[in-house]
């Protein structure tokens, strides 16, 4: 019985620190990848809606080391994730992701930890996808988690006899975000495309019209855009608003703060074991944190950048596709994974 009593304090002790506010002075964001064998949280296997570029498992990756990992901050622990919890907290609300592939990853994780952790009938759910929106919606609880699609946050306009216009001033579908009750809102991934890749022909800049501009520069405009809608439009008694960091692409990183380039992540199985040590910061991470300061509403950064490039071994690499192994991406993440990660980070952040 005693035995039961410390490991049952273990796991709640956790939880109790967070809902009483006793982490604060906590970063919870300095801390290192530990081997945990009672992760995943989930089996991709158990989330048939997850994104087949996600589903390293189903796409045939052999190993499975990768999957067992779990963030551990430096002076204190994040609490396990309680998908009855979550549901409970947010009954009757609406949770969306706003943003580009890297918010789709982060939303699946999330759909998939509350569909495992909610036990039948209450995991029956409803999945709808209308335009760029995809709603999930446990029914029991009518909570819905949903997720947007929108690259740059501002809009691109149509294909016209000039070609595609990115509009910095100009913020695209933000009628869908209103009166949600927690946006978590992402952009970078596309900035930095040329070529066939890139989403635009032209740039417009308040009345200017750029067949290209700094990019750091056009982000930055993006964002204050971005930023005028949240202090206009978010009441911070109704709305929690959250902003993921850019994660730059780094390939074969062999050490935080001296990124390699045109290296692949096939082949990496173990995580970079290096918390303490001095990381790059990306010019993304420094215009966000500076627009970011100015906003008079309270907006929560999740600043995950650091932790998500020490795991270098669990990106999809060849395995973002079972029929097609020529690709090679080194962007996205499996599921189970790393934005499980991010989805506790957040909950911690909410459940404060």
């Amino acid at each position: 019985m005693a035995r039961v009593a410390i490991a049952l304090s273990l796991l709640v002790l956790p939880l109790l620190q967070f809902v009483n506010g006793e982490h604060k002075g906590c970063d919870l964001y300095h801390g290192r990848w530990v081997y945990d064998n009672s992760y995943p949280l989930y089996h991709s296997s158990q989330c048939r809606f997850i994104h087949e570029a996600f589903d390293c498992q189903g796409n045939g990756r052999p190993d499975k080391l990768y999957l067992k990992y779990r963030w551990q901050p430096s002076a204190c622990n994040l609490p396990r994730f309680d998908g009855v919890g979550f549901l409970r907290r947010f009954r009757n609300k609406r949770i969306m992701f706003v943003g580009d592939s890297l918010g789709l990853n982060q939303w699946q994780s999330l759909v998939c930890l509350l569909h495992v952790a909610t036990p039948q009938p209450a995991a029956k759910y409803k999945f709808q996808k209308a335009g760029r929106l995809s709603t999930f919606t446990l029914t029991e609880f009518n909570v819905s988690v949903m997720f947007t699609w929108t690259a740059f946050l501002v809009q691109v306009t149509p294909s016209t006899l000039q070609g595609r216009v990115l509009r910095l001033d100009h913020l695209d579908d933000p009628e869908a975000w209103e009166g949600i009750d927690v946006l978590i809102f992402n952009t970078w991934h596309h900035w930095r495309t040329k070529g066939r890749k890139q989403k635009w022909d032209f740039i417009q800049d308040g009345k200017h019209l750029h067949k290209d501009m700094d990019r750091l520069a056009a982000y930055e405009r993006a964002l204050r855009t971005w930023a005028r809608w949240v202090d206009k439009n978010a009441d911070p008694l109704k709305t929690k608003v959250f902003f993921q960091e850019p994660h730059p692409i780094i390939f074969g990183c062999k050490e935080l703060g001296k990124p390699t380039k045109g290296k692949s992540c096939s082949g990496e199985t173990q995580p970079i074991f290096a918390a303490s040590s001095p990381r790059f910061q990306h010019p993304a991470e420094v215009v966000l944190e500076k627009v970011m300061r100015t906003i008079w509403q309270p907006v929560h950064l999740l600043k995950t950048t650091s932790l998500s490039q020490q795991r270098k071994d669990a990106h999809p690499s060849i395995y973002g596709n079972h029929e097609n192994r020529l690709g090679m991406d080194c962007s996205h993440w499996c599921l189970a994974g790393v934005p499980d990660t991010w989805n506790l980070l957040l909950y911690a952040e909410l459940i404060n």
